[in-house]
């Protein structure tokens, strides 16, 4: 009995330590991420721009596009057949298009770039500070902060919104293979009900989510590369490997939750 007070203190002793740990944090990353996107408005920022947006944005197009193809086919097999029990087949295009639009574009897009371009950032800025090639950033006097982060949040900033554009667009054609081409539904009544269901309103609000996404995902990656070298858990080429690590995971789990928290402001 004399030992269960001392369980329970330590139990929340590192309940306690561990909810620090993480404000602490959100903190680093919120400074991380004010500093460098200020520096965004410095001179001679257009070119390291221009390559980072061919990066993270040109080169993601085509796995974007394709898992945007491939959903609006999914979606369009699963609504068909979940709309014909209720004889409204005729709003297949109204459904696709919503869910592609307003929830499934933006995120599944952020995921994708995430996985792709995000894990690259991580890697390579890791690399850099492992290497020590930041240090001689500073030695020489160059921001790395200007040099290496800035420019990679304003290509992300610049790239989500255009890739989840390209990502709705091939969702809504895929869900028109399905369902007019394979499952026989009346094209002229899918894209009017495409046509007459999307509203600014709706365009508006997964634009608002790309841009959040993207300047999530760009600040954690560099972050978590960033800062490699002060793991705990590795060091050298492991914590490269496990900033990269870090850098998808808790990309991914921000973008969820801050979907939920903009669809709720927009709703």
């Amino acid at each position: 009995m004399s030992g269960k007070p001392g369980v329970i203190v330590a139990f929340f002793a590192f309940i306690g330590a561990y909810a620090m740990r993480v404000i602490g944090n959100c903190g680093a990353l919120a400074i991380f991420f004010f500093l460098a996107s200020i520096k965004i408005f410095r001179s001679k920022q257009i070119h390291e721009i221009t390559s980072q947006t061919y990066s993270i944005g040109a080169k993601s197009s085509l796995i974007v596009m394709l898992v945007g193809l491939f959903t609006g086919m999914v979606l369009g097999l699963q609504l068909f057949y979940t709309l014909v029990k209720f004889g409204s087949v005729g709003a297949l295009g109204s459904a696709i298009a919503l869910s592609l639009v307003r929830e499934l574009g933006p995120v599944l897009t952020a995921i994708m770039i995430a996985a792709r371009a995000g894990s690259a950032m991580a890697a390579e800025i890791g690399i850099l500070r492992n290497s020590e090639q930041i240090d001689a950033l500073y030695t020489m006097g160059v921001d790395p902060l200007r040099y290496l982060v800035s420019p990679r949040i304003a290509a992300s900033i610049i790239s989500f919104p255009l890739l989840t554009a390209f990502f709705d667009l091939v969702g809504i054609i895929g869900g028109y293979i399905t369902g007019v081409v394979l499952l026989g539904t009346n094209a002229g009544t899918y894209f009017y009900r495409v046509q007459s269901s999307l509203g600014m309103v709706d365009i508006r609000g997964g634009f608002i989510k790309a841009l959040v996404f993207g300047a999530i995902v760009s600040c954690v990656c560099c972050f978590q590369g960033y800062f490699c070298h002060m793991r705990k858990d590795g060091f050298g080429a492991k914590s490269v490997g496990l900033a990269t690590v870090s850098a998808v995971v808790i990309s991914c789990v921000l973008i969820l939750i801050s979907d939920y928290v903009v669809t709720s402001f927009l709703m």
